[in-house]
């Protein structure tokens, strides 16, 4: 098994100064104890910060190190004004806020992006010291979004994958932060990248198309010269632990000591860290109103609520916790009699015993954020009910309550939803509880902690196979040697080239892209040759491929295959009608009114319907449903629907790149065929080529080409190249490249 790294903003154990010495504890979090509970099973180790800023270390950092390392972790240690701006600033000021929607908290200062910046940095020179070539390196949450990127630019083959551990917000709400570029950059540099939820994903994957212009198909990005992956993982607990604290003694005495305490009365359980995201104020004014409005059950409840401190040096945080301290002193005070206290108000972190003590003792556990990643105290409770009895109200905003379906699912902003939630959770027959948490149990031991990350390892070991596969197909430097040597020994020798991006960038509009002088002079010296036959293959119209490339001595084929120019004049492939057109013209418009940006390109024997300059979501929705629509529209017109890249064409059946390209195939015994194209269309060429032909994907997709060019640069590159050759005519000596 390969060596594991991961690498999150927190170590799992956390250094303490005391006066007697430096003091190691388990960190807290659902970070630290999910991954915590299987990383030591692995060959890993863990880096991240200690917990201590470096000027409170002093003379002590090499035994800090050497206890650390003793437990499998590697300290990046930071100073104070690093984890002010960083953590405490751009962090829990930005992007916490930002990503939880809640835009008005959020703090845009360059102040705060640079050390942001920088701390990632430091994080990466620390990794590349340590990391092996075999390493797998896993990167976790919101704190280390340029990482995968800076790491990549000096280990570019290694294995990286990164977790998202919060909410990834949708485009118009990412929109709004500043450097959204450079953190959709700095994610790109994993190989997979993990969320909670598909929601996220599909958010996550929106802002790549929105910002970068990059294909996604099936969850795969496409930059050019990478394929990577987004995937959706919902992280599990660790089961065996939770599903037997009931049998822990220490768990059993504290149980006793909460019956004792309560009596025969119902326990409301709500666990949380205090934060503005997990909407405790608007629990209790629910619970306020379940009160107001079921009188029976006061005196017979007790709303447990415990929060743990939480960014104490924020001010939205201090804010929040005098505000929770009135509210319960009110809800105390309005309802609350000599032998009954409505709120029972723990501020503080509890230890595993008294924790799932809490959870084992409580009928209803009420967990209501208004937007979090998973939330793992859902999952908690759900596990210890091993008698089956117990009821989770869990907000339809937190990523487990796609999981839990069986659960009361509510909206915590509807206060009058959440109290009659409280009110059927309470009421609900014993039989019922346990039919439904039997279920929500049976998918939790099944996708547990350690299911979630090997289900991460797999599917980044499979994009990265994928990615090997294609890395297998480039155009390498000893494949290029033996093509030029075929290419020298050679004396018959055709190329299909594709256009448009292919020999120049797609343009948004088909009146661009016009051939510059340096493609004109390849070309030319190209097709000069005697020995040379070249063939542009385009998508355009003949009249503008005549314009463009008339004077040269090149074949050319137009309309993908429906026109062809072999000599002087052009011929039509097959006698075609064009009065269909009619009836699909004002259809494609109506689709043109509802996608701004979009609009259409007609030609003498097919329609084009562009839709590269319109907004990409929208694009998407209307280019599927035009594609379903035209389908039927065409089924008795012998019409075909061509979909490239952002366009979709119609035309006659029976009509591509590849049986217009075989006229020049079958023209002569060529001893050497180089065919180059750069999307889908293109694969009819390569499909019909013989066996010792040349076949070229520009950019790393799956392909019918043997090989892969990673981008136009280097296309023209090559051309140059063999253009040079074509016109200084060397002997058929081998060459090296």
């Amino acid at each position: 098994m390969d060596r594991l790294l991961i690498v999150s903003n927190r170590l799992p154990v956390k250094v303490i100064k005391k006066k007697d010495g430096m003091q190691f504890v388990q960190s807290i979090g659902g970070l630290a104890t999910g991954v915590g509970s299987f990383y030591k099973s692995w060959d890993s180790l863990w880096i991240g910060w200690p917990g201590i800023t470096i000027e409170k270390i002093d003379k002590e950092r090499r035994r800090v190190e050497e206890v650390l390392m003793h437990e499998n972790c590697c300290p990046v240690f930071l100073s104070r004004q690093d984890v002010e701006n960083y953590y405490h600033g751009f962090c829990n000021k930005t992007i916490w806020p930002l990503f939880h929607y809640f835009t008005q908290y959020a703090v845009y200062d360059r102040s705060l992006w640079k050390s942001y910046r920088k701390v990632n940095e430091t994080f990466s020179e620390t990794i590349t010291k340590f990391a092996k070539p075999n390493d797998i390196i896993w990167i976790h949450d919101y704190h280390l979004m340029l990482l995968p990127r800076l790491i990549r630019q000096k280990l570019p083959d290694i294995k990286i994958g990164f977790f998202l551990h919060i909410p990834f917000p949708s485009f118009e709400v990412f929109r709004l932060l500043p450097w959204r570029k450079e953190i959709i950059e700095g994610l790109l540099g994993a190989d997979l990248i993990g969320f909670h939820t598909y929601e996220y994903v599909r958010n996550f994957l929106d802002s790549v198309r929105r910002l970068m212009g990059y294909e996604c198909s099936f969850g795969q990005i496409h930059t050019g010269n990478r394929v990577l992956k987004a995937d959706a993982f919902p992280m599990g607990i660790d089961h065996t632990k939770f599903a037997n604290a009931s049998n822990n003694p220490q768990v059993k005495k504290e149980i006793s000591k909460i019956r004792k305490k309560i009596g025969k009365r119902k326990i409301i359980l709500s666990i949380d860290r205090l934060d503005y995201t997990k909407g405790i104020l608007q629990r209790l004014e629910s619970f306020d109103l379940f009160l107001e409005k079921n009188p029976e059950y006061r005196g017979n409840v007790v709303f447990v609520l415990v929060t743990a401190p939480s960014r104490i040096k924020v001010s939205h945080y201090v804010t929040l916790k005098k505000r929770v301290d009135e509210l319960v002193g009110r809800i105390n005070g309005k309802y609350g009699t000599i032998d009954w206290m409505p709120v029972w108000y723990l501020y503080r972190s509890l230890p595993f015993p008294m924790l799932s003590a809490f959870y084992v003792a409580a009928d209803v556990a009420l967990i209501t954020p208004l937007r979090d990643g998973m939330n793992l105290i859902a999952k908690e409770f759900i596990t210890t009910k091993v008698n089956g009895r117990g009821v989770l109200v869990i907000s339809e905003m937190a990523g487990a309550a796609k999981e839990l379906g069986e659960a009361i699912i509510v909206n915590p902003n509807n206060k009058e939803e959440v109290a009659n939630g409280l009110k059927e959770a309470l009421s609900m027959p014993e039989q019922e509880q346990i039919e439904r948490n039997i279920t929500m149990q049976k998918r939790l031991k099944r996708y547990n902690v350690t299911r979630w990350a090997k289900d991460f390892m797999d599917s980044l070991s499979s994009i990265k196979k994928l990615q090997n596969e294609l890395s297998a197909r480039k155009l390498t430097y000893e494949v290029k040697r033996d093509m030029i040597n075929d290419y020298i020994r050679s004396k018959k020798r055709l190329f299909l080239l594709d256009y448009d991006g292919t020999l120049v960038p797609f343009a948004e509009k088909p009146t661009k892209a016009k051939p510059d002088n340096a493609l004109l002079e390849i070309l030319k010296k190209l097709s000069i040759a005697p020995e040379n036959e070249v063939v542009i293959i385009s998508g355009r119209d003949r009249h503008t491929l005549e314009k463009w490339f008339g004077s040269l001595n090149i074949g050319l084929i137009a309309e993908h295959g429906i026109w062809i120019k072999d000599g002087k004049s052009w011929d039509i492939v097959e006698p075609l009608r064009n009065d269909w057109k009619d009836k699909i013209k004002p259809f494609l418009e109506l689709y043109t009114d509802r996608t701004p940006g979009s609009f259409i390109e007609e030609k003498e024997f097919s329609i084009v319907w562009h839709y590269r300059r319109a907004d990409p979501e929208l694009a998407n929705v209307r280019a599927n449903e035009l594609k379903d629509a035209l389908l039927s529209l065409t089924a008795n017109l012998n019409l075909g629907v061509l979909e490239g890249n952002k366009v979709i064409e119609i035309k006659s059946t029976g009509i591509n790149k590849g049986r217009a390209a075989l006229r020049w195939v079958h023209k002569k015994k060529w001893d050497f065929i180089f065919a180059i194209g750069d999307d889908w269309t293109d694969e009819d060429v390569f499909s019909m080529l013989p066996e010792h032909a040349y076949s070229v994907k520009v950019k790393l997709k799956p392909s019918q080409a043997k090989f892969n060019i990673p981008c136009l640069e280097d296309v023209r590159l090559l051309l140059k190249e063999l253009a040079w050759l074509s016109e200084n005519r060397p002997s058929s000596r081998k060459v090296s490249c």
